[in-house]
């Protein structure tokens, strides 16, 4: 309540909450900058090279290497695709990089090892919607990744505080299952210590309890408060060691997390201002903590954990005591007081961290509030059983499975919330990832809401803001747009009309799926209103694709998914199929038209149906396409024909064709990467 009551002083106190803020703006730019571009260890040079460069490298393992599969699961499928392989951070002689195995090989964190094989750049994201490698790896500050060939162990160092979260997680696992332990020891140690089932991870995201498998300040929270509850009637010179043992047990099990760091430096600052008999400003330290945190690491702000950790912070101090009021009413009651500070904590963190929510994901899980209200409840309980747990597992390991066996159905009850809620209609309102200008007005709308000073004389400009940003993302949403995003040797088309969407894709492999759904879902798209495939060979997991759209239409037995003259539509998007013998289509989005060339076989059969003169479906309908898409590179006469049919724009997938430039309105992808165009 300390942060309303300073809040309410008027607009004098203005300055003096959101300068600090200030600050953290000031140093988040400061943060965010190494990203903008590649560090000049010599590994990025090396990396640089022209289709990369073979090297040998001493160093040091960061990490337990981590699996990861080609494909991610689809949602429902009855078991994960197989790891692919594993990958783990390097620190060699000449910088850091990402190390690539095929296959997993057993290792772990902190051995030394040569290795040799191919240091490239990793590959960037076709599309802002589609994160790839590069982009996870700037956050860090890499720019490289080598694709092992072999290795060789030179050293295995002791690594006991890395054993000893591996022990608390086997430990639990094998006491309680993969579900239930793996959820306990996430309670403990955090999720990214620990290794979850896919499902488990997925209906939490969904549900809005994301943050409960995060190690974070609540953990933190109830360890310390437990301590020091213990030892309130013990002397000064006692209580402190003890608390601080308990914060610096907390981070050793956790890890050095970006959001573990900033818990552990934010509970030591209030520890020891609690014990000096001062009064600390929460704010105060919160910013304190970032300031720290950021000079000695900036690149730690650009960890989603870190931002989401310090906004719902902040929301918690500066707005849940303003919302507490506002909903106990002037004359509350026991169970309403009860009620208005259950239901103020998980609404002021959400509003706090929802530009965030969308700006990375386009999502909002819709029940996170009821979800959060009915997990509350349990977390508290489940969190100190898991760390009493963890002390029976390394201390009294026979007694691990009656504990565990008291613990079972809370935990079950925990992840009834989560799958329960995960399972409900529109559990993830997929809004779509709004324009960042857009993100600014809604954070500024936001922030004249909930800071009570700004509230007072900004709330009607907030509100205007506000709806500026939803009718502009609004519009956004429903305007007509073509996309085209090429990676590798997949291709998918997107075309949008009226707020709907459909899809035509080249492949039908499970990577082309699982890129499909995370662009709908950065574009807004809940269902497609229809999907073709493309591809000769059917899909692999057809439930993937089918769960995208309201029709599929793919390869089968039969051939080709549509025969000469048959269409496929929704009102305003349609696809025709214009040959017997060939995959070319006429795209129709609004009043615009585009040829779509998928192969060369294609080509032939429209540049055949030219030479007839005008006669039959195919040159009758193509004689002068408006727009063509071109999924292969042409040549000198392929260029020469479509310039003399004067079709603009030509897109083509791939690299721009010989090294003479474009003609005008004519535009490739590169390697990897996107076109889109406004208005078809």
């Amino acid at each position: 309540m300390a942060a309303g009551q300073a809040l309410a002083g008027g607009p004098r106190r203005i300055g003096a909450w959101l300068g600090p803020l200030a600050i953290v703006m000031v140093l988040l730019c400061a943060g965010v900058a190494p990203l903008l571009g590649g560090s000049a260890d010599g590994l990025d040079r090396l990396a640089g090279a022209a289709g990369g460069t073979t090297v040998r490298l001493v160093g040091r393992l960061l990490e337990d290497p981590r699996p990861f599969r080609t494909v991610a699961p689809s949602p429902g499928a009855p078991s994960p695709a197989p790891a692919a392989g594993c990958r783990a951070l390097f620190d060699a002689d000449r910088g850091r990089t990402e190390l690539v195995f095929r296959p997993c090989p057993q290792l772990r964190a902190g051995w030394r090892l040569e290795v040799g094989g191919e240091l490239r750049r990793p590959r960037s994201a076709p599309h802002p919607f589609l994160a790839g490698p590069a982009e996870r790896l700037a956050r860090q500050g890499i720019h490289s990744e080598l694709r092992v060939d072999d290795l060789r162990v030179l050293e295995r160092p002791a690594s006991p505080i890395a054993d000893l979260r591996r022990r608390i997680a086997d430990r639990f696992v094998a006491a309680a299952g993969p579900e239930v332990g793996g959820l306990l020891a996430a309670l403990v140690l955090g999720s990214a210590v620990v290794t979850l089932p896919d499902a488990l991870t997925t209906d939490f995201r969904i549900a809005g309890l994301s943050h409960a498998l995060a190690a974070s300040g609540f953990h933190l929270t109830v360890l310390l408060g437990t301590v020091l509850a213990v030892a309130r009637s013990w002397p000064s010179l006692a209580r402190l060691p003890l608390a601080v043992g308990a914060i610096v047990l907390f981070l050793l099990l956790a890890g050095p997390q970006p959001s573990v760091v900033r818990a552990v430096i934010s509970g030591a600052l209030a520890l020891l201002a609690r014990e000096a008999g001062r009064r600390g400003r929460p704010l105060g330290l919160l910013a304190l903590t970032v300031v720290v945190m950021l000079l000695a690491r900036p690149l730690w702000w650009a960890d989603l954990g870190f931002q989401l950790s310090v906004a719902a912070t902040a929301g918690l101090l500066v707005s849940a005591p303003a919302l507490e009021r506002w909903l106990a009413g002037p004359t509350p009651g026991r169970w309403r007081r009860l009620v208005a500070v259950a239901v103020a904590v998980p609404l002021s963190a959400s509003l706090w961290t929802l530009p965030l929510q969308l700006l990375q994901f386009g999502v909002v899980p819709l029940y996170a509030l009821p979800a959060n209200l009915a997990a509350d409840p349990l977390l508290t309980p489940l969190t100190l059983g898991a760390m009493a747990m963890a002390v029976v597992a390394l201390v009294v390991p026979p007694l691990l499975v009656p504990l565990a066996w008291l613990l079972v159905w809370p935990s079950r009850l925990l992840l009834l919330v989560a799958h329960g809620m995960a399972a409900l209609p529109m559990a993830q309102w997929q809004t779509g990832r709004p324009e960042p200008l857009l993100v600014l007005l809604l954070s500024l709308g936001l922030l004249g809401l909930l800071v009570p000073p700004l509230a007072q004389r900004w709330r009607h400009p907030a509100l205007l803001l506000l709806l500026a940003a939803v009718v502009l993302h609004g519009a956004a949403l429903r305007a007509d747009q073509l996309l085209l995003v090429h990676q590798g040797s997949s291709d998918l088309l997107m075309v949008r009309h009226a707020g709907r969407a459909a899809l035509v894709a080249s492949r039908s492999d499970g990577w082309s799926c699982h890129q499909a759904r995370r662009l709908a879902q950065g574009l807004g798209v809940e269902k497609f209103d229809w999907l073709l495939l493309l591809d000769g060979v059917p899909p692999p997991d057809p439930l993937c694709w089918s769960r995208q759209a309201g029709l599929t239409l793919a390869n089968g037995e039969a051939g080709i998914p549509l025969a000469a003259g048959q269409r496929l539509a929704s009102e305003g998007l349609a696809v025709e199929a214009l040959s017997l013998d060939s995959q070319a289509l006429m795209l129709s989005l609004g009043p615009r038209r585009w040829l779509l060339l998928p192969d060369r076989q294609a080509y032939r059969s429209w540049r055949s149906g030219l030479a007839i003169g005008g006669q039959g479906q195919l040159a009758g309908a193509l004689g002068r396409p408006a727009a063509v898409w071109l999924g292969f590179q042409p040549h000198g006469p392929d260029r020469r024909l479509l310039l003399a049919q004067r079709a603009a724009p030509v897109w083509i997938s791939g690299p721009a064709p010989g090294a003479a430039p474009l003609p005008r309105g004519w535009h490739a992808t590169g390697s990897s990467g996107s076109l889109a165009t406004a208005g078809g």
